[in-house]
């Protein structure tokens, strides 16, 4: 008897969760990090604050605590190509939103990069000076380019999510 309510407790469980996993199997691998499984999460005020904010000229930021974590997009790092050198800033460096703060090279072109919001830049990837590939590799996780101090929190604001960079990303492609 309890081997048959476990039974159909886990089929019909399984029956709910069935379309959303066929759904996500179509998704970008950026997609699927922003979509539940579930029709319920839990989210708090500080993994809300850390979901990804992307500026027109494709860097993005991940503020914790109030520092954000800047890198470039994997729209920018594949039309890029191969990232052969990085050019970031000092720790200590003031920057306002949208300053020129550094660059990135490739065996293809050279772009320069742009602060995402207002801030103090306190730490920068050093790891990027012997292994500038991980922008390819990782751009979201080990590939990040600076960590900066947030002096005007409100600026997020004026940032896209993901969804709204997908949507000019497809823009700017037709």
């Amino acid at each position: 008897m309890a081997a048959c309510w476990l039974l159909r407790s886990l089929s019909s469980n399984f029956s709910t969760v069935l379309p959303l996993l066929a759904r996500s199997a179509s998704l970008s691998p950026l997609q699927l990090a922003s979509k539940p499984y579930f029709g319920r999460t839990l989210a708090s005020s500080s993994r809300l604050s850390a979901a990804l904010k992307f500026t027109d000229k494709h860097e993005w930021i991940r503020v914790e605590d109030g520092i954000g974590t800047v890198g470039i997009s994997n729209f920018a790092q594949e039309a890029l190509g191969d990232v052969v050198y990085c050019g970031l800033p000092e720790v200590g460096t003031q920057l306002a939103q949208q300053d020129e703060f550094g660059a990135l090279e490739s065996v293809k072109a050279a772009s320069e990069l742009y602060s995402p919001l207002t801030g103090e830049v306190v730490e920068v990837n050093t790891l990027l000076a012997d292994n500038p590939g991980l922008v390819n590799k990782s751009c979201y996780k080990d590939g990040w380019l600076m960590k900066m101090s947030i002096s005007k929190p409100a600026e997020l604001d004026s940032l896209m999510d993901e969804a709204a960079y997908e949507r000019y990303i497809r823009s700017i492609e037709d």
